[in-house]
């Protein structure tokens, strides 16, 4: 078990450059900006000491500055958020003056997140020192979402570690019918220890991690472990226009809103 009062922050990598849905960073849900929706609904997280918006867009800086947010700057416009997250580190413990114990990325995409999934997902790292990085998954909730490239698959083995991370419909449902293998897709909140994130930031990218565009399988095929979490909420991100007039229909009446500060 972790000691006591470990310090933990969230960062949330964002840009305007989106190549699916360009400046999505800014598109507005009941009138706020997705990346506030995101910020404000991160904060309210009980472990987490700090949320930080990672950055190369002064736009972004612009209007995480106005709602009293922490942005830190990145200067490279991009590459895989592990990566990013992990080239901050340093700078977050300058300002702080206090060693890192984890590090929570939170995808700049997903306004509906809810406080108690960061707080799921960071649990396993505080209770258990074996495990150095958590993923949260929910069940995929129809055929359209598992066959969507956008929608990131996870398939584990029976103690919940990822087996492989895919874009494809995994597990296959043309060898069986009815519900035996539950189908999940990757959720928006990862942990990872301080000091493996700069580790994994060391190694070289991996072939299957580059086939499916998902750093998380680069922990695989290292022989590292992912913990998967299952959690139910039901939330969506948003890669294309499509997903944005959804996540706006849903959040219409979302409660949270109401509790931003």
């Amino acid at each position: 078990m972790m000691e006591n009062n470990p310090s933990i922050v969230g960062v949330i990598p964002a840009r305007m450059g989106s190549s699916r849905l360009p400046g999505k960073a800014l598109a507005k849900i009941m009138g706020i900006p997705m990346i506030g929706h995101v910020y404000h609904r991160s904060k309210m997280s009980k472990l987490l000491d700090e949320v930080y918006v990672l950055t190369p867009d002064q736009e972004i800086i612009d209007y995480v500055n106005s709602i009293g947010a922490k942005t830190i700057k990145d200067k490279r416009v991009y590459r895989g958020c592990s990566s990013a997250t992990a080239d901050v580190v340093l700078d977050i413990e300058n300002e702080i003056d206090r060693k890192l114990d984890v590090i929570v990325l939170i995808q700049g995409d997903e306004p509906m997140v809810v406080p108690e999934m960061i707080d799921l997902a960071v649990r396993p790292i505080l209770d258990n020192p074996s495990i150095e990085v958590v993923n949260l998954m929910a069940p995929i909730r129809s055929t359209k979402e598992h066959n969507d490239p956008n929608c990131i698959k996870v398939v584990t083995d029976l103690n919940n570690f990822a087996l492989y991370f895919s874009r494809e419909p995994i597990p296959s449902r043309k060898k069986y019918s009815g519900e035996k293998f539950l189908r999940f897709k990757q959720v928006c909140a990862m942990p990872f220890t301080r000091d493996f994130l700069l580790k994994l930031n060391d190694l070289t990218p991996t072939p299957l991690e580059e086939i499916e565009s998902i750093d998380m399988n680069r922990v695989l095929e290292y022989g590292y472990k992912v913990k998967m979490v299952l959690q139910d909420f039901e939330t969506y991100g948003v890669d294309v226009a499509e997903d944005l007039v959804r996540v706006k229909k849903l959040m219409i009446n979302d409660p949270l809103i109401k509790k931003y500060a």
